[in-house]
């Protein structure tokens, strides 16, 4: 195929230079996690990273990172990395590569796009990405190819909808008090999310108030996990339950007094309205459907009303239900009756995406995205690659794809519907990736990535208040590229390289972010190290009014209509049961229900050593985690003859898996809990956890209920 200029070599990798020294290089975490870790990197003579460190002088990181990440040297000196492009001989999934140039992979890539447009029109093309790495301009680039092209668009569905649509639906805005106030609080609720694993800078600060203050922090979660053991009040839920938690305690404040009156008639929508709707959300009726004891609820319930400076820190794990938005409402909501807002150390905390205000409008082609092209949504990828109509809008089939950052065959719901896609012969799949994932075995073309560490990026803390540069520290191999590389290249095969936004290096997409939204430009990031983008008190704690134009909190929230930054576009509209979303914070059973056939309820939580699918490829991280497993309660598996060890079949209406159980106490009977995500390929039969799950979109705004399945449990018979 002809295209319009030779390889861009203002992106070519030079030679690896040696430092001549031992040095320290300062850059951030890139993972799909809010935190954002700063970190310290130990730089060899020879050009090689040694230990890496959380950063000390970062207020939020505070010097400590997660165990995975400070074994990177680990990961990124891999002997399995990928290191030169390959394509697939044979059929798809037999393992059969040879290698190939950079000019002639990317070659076919453009080619492949090409004849998919002339046979059934743009958007028969699908760029599919998401946040392997949080680097803005790494991630990002591929929209505005997208947009150039007028590709199918991407509706990203798989982690934030409910959890960012129940906090805005109240707040009116994505940000909240500073999250280093936990450590100036008295009592710290960590609500659904199991920090010590996924975010440890949480602990941090609350363990810091736990023993400069004497503050109690309470955890609320499914399980008995890490964060649990390290609560001074452990509440253990049953999994979709939180909201009637949430109404109960708000009765209790109505009822005892605790409920700020004043406040409420000043910076709420309706407080009577609430208070009549909570009459009867009584201790006793939240304590038959979440499993607490009326005694635990009334507890915690005083111990929040009694402390003015109680934080609630609301992860995203109990939002990953269908009533999870519902969900993450009504706990909100409480911190709005007690008026804890107003209290330094007080109020609710989700994400602060709102404060950084990045104009990535270069960056991501806004200017010449059409409103018109469909948007798919990522999580129904197993339904789109099938042919679903309602999944493809209607509109022709996705006959080709260049993924970046993700691993779809592995980590999306409905794996079995996924896998059926992938494995059409009329289907053209480009992938670049780090290591050969489960996506890239399956792949036509499969390129090598960089890593963080080899390659310039921005990236903004959506768990804390900074933007932080991600600087280049160490060479890549010679042939890996970057995400921004393999874009620009394509862009110029496919004739679009001219429109605003390529051509452009990292530092001068990473200078005009920064400038384009008021901050200062590259050189003084680099200088500075981060920017700390935390807004006032008054502004992180709505002392000026809420989100809305009028400063209200909305205990009843507009569904349908209201706000949210993952509102799906226009051309797609509210999605969900969105009929069946309570008028007040309620508990609203839209959840996968356990019945006579599946009487389990599954969740499918995530393991300390892994990130979604990265890190399984390390020996370090999947010899800590062991094996895939199943936790059962122990009367459960004494009632089903189950013991430890055990091989055993889940399933359900979408199909089975098979795994070892761990009999463990710590749950509610007739909840399972899967950690993972482990890689297909160490599943007994090749099949891994998301077979069970479903890509049915959460109302109001989409998403994945990645915790709420319904499922049977046996034992398994096979000789």
């Amino acid at each position: 195929m002809q295209y319009r200029k030779p390889m861009n070599v203002a992106t070519q990798i030079t030679e690896k230079t040696a430092l001549g020294h031992n040095s320290v290089g300062h850059t951030v975490c890139p993972h799909d996690c809010p935190s954002a870790c700063a970190l310290d990197v130990d730089l060899t003579a020879d050009g090689r990273i040694g230990r890496v460190r959380g950063s000390a002088d970062n207020t939020y990181t505070a010097g400590v990172i997660c165990a995975k990440v400070a074994r990177y040297s680990e990961r990124i000196y891999h002997p399995g990395r990928l290191m030169v492009p390959k394509r697939r001989k044979g059929r798809k999934g037999e393992g059969g590569w040879q290698d190939l140039s950079w000019e002639a992979a990317l070659d076919e890539i453009a080619d492949a796009f090409v004849k998919a447009e002339a046979k059934h029109g743009s958007e028969a093309v699908w760029p599919y990405f998401y946040a392997g790495t949080m680097g803005q301009v790494q991630r990002d680039s591929i929209e505005r190819l997208r947009h150039a092209k007028k590709y199918s668009g991407f509706f990203g569905t798989i982690c934030t909808n409910m959890a960012w649509t129940g906090y805005v639906m109240g707040t009116g805005a994505l940000r909240g008090p500073d999250p280093r106030e936990m450590a100036k609080s008295d009592c710290v609720v960590i609500w659904g999310t199991n920090a010590v694993s996924t975010q440890v800078n949480v602990m941090t600060h609350a363990v810091k108030a736990r023993k400069e203050r004497g503050a109690k922090i309470v955890v609320i979660d499914i399980y008995d996990n890490p964060t649990m053991k390290q609560a001074d009040m452990a509440l253990t839920v049953r999994p979709g339950t939180d909201a009637a938690l949430a109404c109960a305690v708000m009765h209790i404040a109505f009822r005892d007094g605790y409920a700020d009156r004043d406040y409420m008639e000043k910076y709420a929508d309706d407080p009577a309205g609430l208070e009549r709707h909570l009459a009867a959300k009584t201790p006793e009726w939240a304590s038959a459907i979440t499993g607490l004891s009326v005694e635990e609820i009334e507890t915690f319930a005083k111990l929040v009303g009694t402390t003015k400076k109680s934080f609630f820190r609301l992860g995203y794990g109990f939002a990953r239900q269908r009533n999870g938005t519902v969900a993450m409402h009504a706990a909100l909501s409480i911190a709005t009756v007690l008026g804890s807002w107003q209290y330094e150390g007080g109020g609710a905390f989700h994400n602060n995406g709102e404060i950084f205000r990045l104009d990535k409008s270069e960056l991501m082609g806004s200017s010449y995205a059409d409103p018109d092209i469909r948007q798919l949504d990522q999580s129904q990828i197993g339904r789109v690659l099938t042919g679903d109509a309602e999944a493809l809008r209607y509109g022709g089939p996705v006959t080709a794809m260049l993924i970046q950052n993700t691993n779809p065959m592995n980590v999306a719901p409905e794996q079995r519907l996924v896998r059926r896609g992938f494995m059409r012969d009329d289907l053209f799949v480009a992938v670049h990736e780090q290591f050969m994932t489960d996506t890239a075995d399956v792949a036509d073309i499969v390129l090598p990535a960089t890593m963080f560490l080899e390659h310039d990026d921005i990236y903004r803390g959506g768990g804390q208040q900074h933007i932080l540069l991600g600087p280049k520290l160490v060479e890549p191999p010679p042939t890996v590229r970057t995400n921004l590389f393999v874009i620009e290249e394509l862009a110029r095969r496919l004739g679009v390289d001219h429109y605003q936004g390529f051509g452009m290096n990292e530092r001068e997409h990473i200078d005009r972010i920064l400038k384009d939204s008021r901050w200062p430009g590259v050189d003084v990031l680099e200088r500075e190290k981060w920017i700390d983008a935390q807004p006032d008190f008054e502004t992180a704690h709505y002392i000026k009014g809420f989100g809305y134009p009028d400063g209200k909190f909305r205990f009843r929230p507009d569904w349908a209509n209201g706000p949210s930054p993952d509102k799906p576009p226009g051309n797609v509209g509210p999605l969900g049961p969105i009929g069946e979303l309570p008028v007040f914070p309620d508990q609203v059973d839209v959840i996968e229900v356990a019945d006579e056939a599946h009487p389990f309820r599954l969740a499918t939580s995530p393991a300390r050593s892994f990130l979604n699918s990265s890190f399984s490829e390390t020996k370090s991280s999947y010899e800590r985690e062991g094996r895939p497993e199943v936790m059962i309660e122990p009367s459960d598996a004494g009632r089903l003859g189950i013991a430890d060890g055990d091989v055993v079949r889940l399933g359900n209406q979408r199909g089975e898996i098979r795994l070892h159980a761990r009999i463990v106490p710590g749950a509610r009977p007739g909840v399972l809990i899967a950690e993972g995500l482990w890689p297909n390929g160490k599943h007994l039969d090749g099949e891994g956890i998301n077979v069970l799950t479903g890509a049915d979109a959460v109302a109001p705004y989409g998403g994945a209920a990645f915790h709420d399945n319904k499922v049977w449990l046996r034992k398994d018979m096979t000789d």
